[in-house]
């Protein structure tokens, strides 16, 4: 699910940040998934097993606004319409409550793989035998 981020590099260089954040929300405002009331994780497909047991960890008011904005969005588009101005997701409500889950899913699926994955192996003791005489 997990894929490379180039947002801790940007993050750690200031300069680079002011430079990137009009960028960033030019493109959010541009993808229109705002002006549908969605939010950035509501467009993570749920095919994948991971986010499937994400979105069944979820709070249940999370859940329920969650298939309420997809209802509502998926009624706007077949109606050709938007939202109006007032009710567009605004980028301070659009934040990770999804992607947060997932990444925890993903740490509890790497450590029980790699604690399966684990080889014991019983410590060899050797025998001391007495010191051995020469003749």
């Amino acid at each position: 699910m997990s894929q490379p981020s180039l947002a801790p590099f940007v993050l750690k260089r200031q300069w680079l940040t002011r430079w990137m954040k009009p960028l960033a929300n030019w493109y959010a405002n541009a993808s229109g998934y705002r002006k549908l009331g969605l939010r950035a994780d509501d467009l993570i497909p749920e095919e994948n097993d991971t986010v499937m047991l994400a979105i069944k960890r979820l709070p249940p008011k999370e859940a329920y606004d969650r298939v309420f904005r997809m209802r509502r969005a998926f009624q706007l588009s077949l109606s050709h319409q938007l939202l109006p101005k007032e009710e567009h997701t605004k980028p301070e409500e659009d934040v990770p409550y999804l992607t947060p889950l997932i990444e925890e899913i993903e740490a509890e699926l790497k450590e029980r793989e790699d604690l399966e994955a684990m080889v014991i192996t019983k410590p060899t003791t050797q025998k001391k035998h007495g010191p051995k005489m020469y003749h």
